[in-house]
């Protein structure tokens, strides 16, 4: 089958995002890390008669979950890091996204992180828990949850949605979606890597 590889642009990779992050948010914070693959809606109406119902027509794009991924949102990234590495798609998958669990601190905390970082620029597992252990206790942390969009073309979007603080007037309303392009280009990469016939 083919399909019109015209109609997945910008826009269509931004819903599919969207999509993704807003699937994992009902599960509340703490989740692990969450792979998607996206595949053409014509081509599943066309292949999959039976899930007709379920698909969004004016959706170019359906996000469909892949298997849970190991590890944790406090964990490091050696696991995803080999599951990217080890992960192909069949053809019928145009794009995919990861949704995870970052902290994020404000840009006065560089120089924390420097600190904290220096002893172990020799070892690079030492130098990412250091990195991670200084980030989880900074006073001016904040829990995010990110996701990184790609479609096989080379087009990408990132996305972020910061945890609400406890004390909000309204802990039922939906946080913003803030694009942060430059936030994660080596996971952007690890997803496009995804795509490589190599």
């Amino acid at each position: 089958m083919t399909y019109d590889e015209q109609e997945f642009d910008e826009a269509a990779l931004g819903r599919a995002a969207r999509e993704a992050i807003e699937f994992v948010e009902p599960q509340g914070w703490g989740q692990p890390p969450q792979l998607f693959g996206f595949v053409p809606t014509s081509l599943l109406a066309t292949s999959q008669p039976e899930w007709a119902d379920m698909l969004d027509d004016g959706a170019s794009l359906t996000v469909i979950e892949q298997e849970p991924l190991p590890g944790d949102p406090e964990g490091g990234s050696s696991e995803l890091d080999h599951v990217l590495a080890t992960t192909t798609w069949p053809d019928e998958v145009v794009g995919c996204a990861l949704v995870q669990e970052i902290i994020v601190l404000p840009p006065a905390a560089e120089a924390d992180l420097d600190g904290a970082l220096e002893p172990h620029l020799d070892d690079v597992s030492k130098a990412d828990r250091a990195g991670r252990a200084a980030a989880e206790s900074h006073p001016g942390r904040k829990t995010a949850r990110m996701v990184a969009a790609v479609l096989r073309d080379g087009h990408r979007i990132t996305l972020l949605m910061v945890r609400p603080d406890d004390e909000d007037d309204d802990p039922f309303a939906a946080p913003d979606l803030l694009r942060a392009d430059q936030l994660a280009p080596g996971l952007v990469q690890g997803l496009l890597a995804t795509f490589d016939e190599d």
